[in-house]
């Protein structure tokens, strides 16, 4: 076997390992649902004995189950979208704008102030809304006979539906509800200065002769559709599309996403109940996620609503409030951009909604440093180019050794070419006199092809940092590369990186096969066109490396002489 024919086996087996990586990672992609609307009771949380938030400070355990009577609408809304806010409230701080339904004290939109939408940096970044074909709300109420839910009509504390944090370090927005004689309940909505964290916060108060035994349900109400700005579709080589869905992650299981399409089929595979854990609602680069805090009993639901919405969310004991008592119960809620290590130290295992694919474990140390370069240069595609450079220099010594080997192999050509005039078209005797060429020749056929070999997995690692990385998100790098992270839009670098390919087959040996090396001719407009479709900063890094290995291999190719590649007692 020549070395033409390797790099062809290992072009087709590196797409095979794209496809393969997208069978894995998305063989059952999200659609938007026409089924009928399912309803489903909550099941029961059980009992524990470190209930998540002690009730007035008494740590009494819940010894009734959520009763059968219990509105199922408190958990999955039957209607395709909740009624239209009578009263609408806005809230804004340093890090968001959100708009709440003051009626049922729902959080109807959620736009992030330091990002921008796609293509348009004039435009703040919009997470959760209220339209069709991008319905996305955060919904959370209280279940247990009398007690108020999302559906219930709870009352703004003030005389001003606006609020803003200015200058201050913290705001709080409070929503009352006593429609339940001796039982009153607030909604407490506090933001801090500098944080994407909302924290929702329950106050009962029991002035009722009965003692309670409430639970609390946090949940997200969203359409399967992908989020605004973001294709439907997914790379036309690769086949990877980004995932948008609920994810639930606990130790015992670690991370769980979950597809729509699961979901609808009533086949969502995630943990149900637990002592620990959190969920989300992933989409690209972004992430909304209710954090329960400490270590309780906790239930993780997923479900359809109706044929348009699904509902998925967690649901915690407050604990047994007893009479002329009080309980507090507090949930995190996180609104914003996958930065792995702010996300990492809000709750364990966050950090996770960053989708690096399989080869995780080599790619976020490249995003580690990828990151401290950026922090020294200020510009993510100048780091490319050092990242590119610092990487060539760590595999330089295999590098070279495989760079001789391929200069050696071009000068072997006449004699190749001998070979293959004395045998015709018997090919067992020409590939039997090639190896005793290689083994006389002291060349090993198959060195020139181990850097490649080497680079692949970090060219798909490198293709899972931008595709994920909310941090090369909208940015430039120079003239019309205005954002790394999405194709060039005058695909001037494909172009560049095809060119580079040809000149570097060219300081390769060239096939003796004219049918090879029509194929080697091509494959740099293939490559080219393949090119077109992935993120810019990724055709970059290519390029980068092309380019540095035309400069090393035409090195190589001028100082080499084969009688020093042998050893001098070798006997011809």
């Amino acid at each position: 076997m020549d070395t033409q024919r390797i790099i062809a086996l290992i072009v087709f087996s590196f797409s095979s390992l794209l496809l393969w990586e997208a069978w894995q990672k998305h063989n059952k992609p999200p659609v938007v649902p026409n089924a009928p609307a399912t309803t489903q009771a909550a099941g029961n949380v059980a009992p524990t004995a470190n209930p998540v938030v002690a009730p007035g400070g008494a740590n009494a355990v819940p010894t009734t189950t959520l009763p059968t009577a219990a509105p199922v609408a408190a958990i999955a809304p039957t209607a395709a979208a909740p009624a239209a806010s009578t009263q609408r409230v806005s809230v804004r701080t340093d890090m968001l704008d959100l708009d709440f339904d003051a009626t049922g004290g729902d959080i109807r939109q959620a736009v992030l102030r330091k990002h921008f939408a796609r293509g348009d940096n004039t435009k703040p970044f919009t997470l959760m809304q209220e339209k069709a074909g991008h319905y996305f709300i955060a919904q959370s109420g209280l279940l247990g006979p009398g007690l108020p839910n999302h559906t219930s009509k709870w009352t703004l504390a003030g005389s001003t539906n606006q609020f803003d944090l200015g200058n201050n370090e913290s705001l709080s927005v409070v929503f009352t509800n006593a429609d339940t004689a001796g039982i009153t309940v607030n909604k407490v909505f506090t933001f801090t200065r500098g944080s994407y964290v909302v924290d929702v916060r329950y106050e009962i108060k029991n002035d009722s002769a009965a003692a309670l035994a409430p639970k609390a349900y946090f949940q997200f109400l969203r359409d399967a559709n992908a989020p605004e700005g973001e294709s439907t579709g997914s790379n036309p080589f690769t086949g990877i599309a980004t995932f948008t869905g609920p994810a639930v992650y606990t130790e015992a299981k670690k991370f769980q996403k979950v597809a729509f399409a699961d979901i609808e089929k009533n086949k969502a595979d995630h943990v149900k109940d637990a002592s620990d854990g959190w969920l989300a609602m992933v989409q690209h680069y972004f992430v909304s996620a209710w954090l329960p805090q400490g270590v309780g009993a906790r239930e993780f639901f997923t479900k359809q609503v109706n044929e348009k919405l699904f509902s998925s969310g967690v649901i915690v004991p407050v604990g047994t409030v007893a009479a002329n008592a009080s309980a507090v119960l507090s949930m995190p809620l996180y609104l914003g951009p996958q930065e792995q290590e702010k996300l990492n130290n809000l709750a364990p295992g966050l950090g996770l909604v960053v989708d690096y694919g399989w080869l995780t474990v080599l790619a976020y140390p490249m995003f580690v440093v990828l990151s401290f370069i950026n922090n020294l240069v200020g510009n993510w595609g100048w780091t490319i180019i050092i990242f590119t450079i610092l990487l060539k220099l760590v595999f330089f010594p295999l590098n070279q050794k495989s760079g001789k080997s391929m200069a050696h192999m071009k000068t072997l050509m006449p004699k190749m070419e001998a070979l293959k005039a004395r045998y015709g078209d018997d090919k067992m005797k020409l590939n039997q006199a090639m190896m005793e060429l290689y083994k006389t020749e002291k060349v090993n056929p198959l060195g020139g092809c181990l850097p490649i070999i080497i680079q692949i997995p970090f060219f798909i690692s490198l293709y899972w940092v931008l595709l994920g990385a909310v941090e090369l998100r909208n940015t430039p790098w120079i003239l019309w590369i205005h954002d790394l992270s999405t194709p060039d839009p005058l695909y001037i670098l494909p172009v560049i990186m095809g060119v580079s390919m040809f000149v570097q087959t060219k300081l390769n040996p060239q096939p003796t096969d004219p049918i090879q090396a029509k194929v080697m001719t091509i494959l740099p407009i293939v490559f080219s066109i393949m090119f077109f479709f992935f993120p810019s900063g990724l055709v970059l890094y290519w390029t980068m490396q092309n380019i540095l290995g035309i400069a090393q291999q035409w090195y190589i190719n001028k100082t080499f002489s084969p009688a020093n590649a042998k050893p001098a007692n070798t006997k011809r």
